[in-house]
């Protein structure tokens, strides 16, 4: 799909989010051609506002949006919601691109890191959905493509240690509060995450919330 030259209407869903929030800042700073844009999340967030550059965006339901309005849907809400709305949105005409772990295994969806493999999205993706991998794939592989290019890469062994910040605000919070309650000496209470997170690696599977 070639870069669109004309303005974009973009919808940001999950734009309450930290990485919702980024992406409205990415966008902003890197003058991206766009046109009219959405802010989107749950019911509970209507009426929020979110900054995009120098303007505020009062968050819309999600549930009663019309994406007929728009031409890009950037989705980083969790893979239960983007599943929840994908037929809604690509039904629509839009195309998704989702930030989540909902359709990268899906083979009829194009699974992209533009510096790796751009040409993936030179048509219209078969599904009117793009996907990326996480954030620890999306670093290592841009690394390695070049390296592949040049001498076949046929084995790789990963360890990945994933920063609290992929758990979302919450997780953050408590990353926060427990530090904080480290040096003032008060009693740690564990609740996003199973463990004391401050200053310590969990293993994936002693933490109750995805990676």
């Amino acid at each position: 799909m070639p870069l669109m030259s004309t303005p974009v209407r973009i919808a940001i869903l999950g734009a309450t989010g930290n990485v919702g929030r980024a992406l409205l800042t990415t966008l902003d700073e890197r003058q991206f051609p766009v046109g009219e844009i959405y802010a989107l999340a749950s019911k509970k967030s209507a009426g929020r506002a979110v900054a995009f550059g120098d303007r505020e965006l009062s968050i819309i339901d999600v549930a009663t949006f019309d994406f007929t309005k728009v031409d890009l849907v950037l989705a980083s809400a969790g893979a239960e919601t983007t599943k929840e709305y994908a037929a809604k949105i690509t039904d629509a005409g839009a195309i998704i691109v989702d930030n989540s772990s909902a359709f990268r295994m899906d083979e009829q969806v194009p699974l992209v890191v533009p510096e790796v493999n751009p040409g993936a999205l030179d048509v219209r993706p078969p599904k009117g959905i793009v996907a990326n991998p996480n954030c620890s794939t999306i670093q290592m592989v841009t690394a390695l493509k070049p390296l592949h290019d040049a001498a076949t890469i046929t084995r790789i062994v990963v360890s990945t240690y994933q920063s609290v910040s992929g758990s979302g605000k919450q997780a953050m919070d408590e990353l926060f509060e427990q530090t904080k309650g480290f040096y003032t000496t008060q009693t740690v209470e564990p609740a996003q995450f199973t463990k004391q997170i401050a200053f310590n690696v969990i293993p994936p599977l002693s933490t109750n919330l995805p990676l």
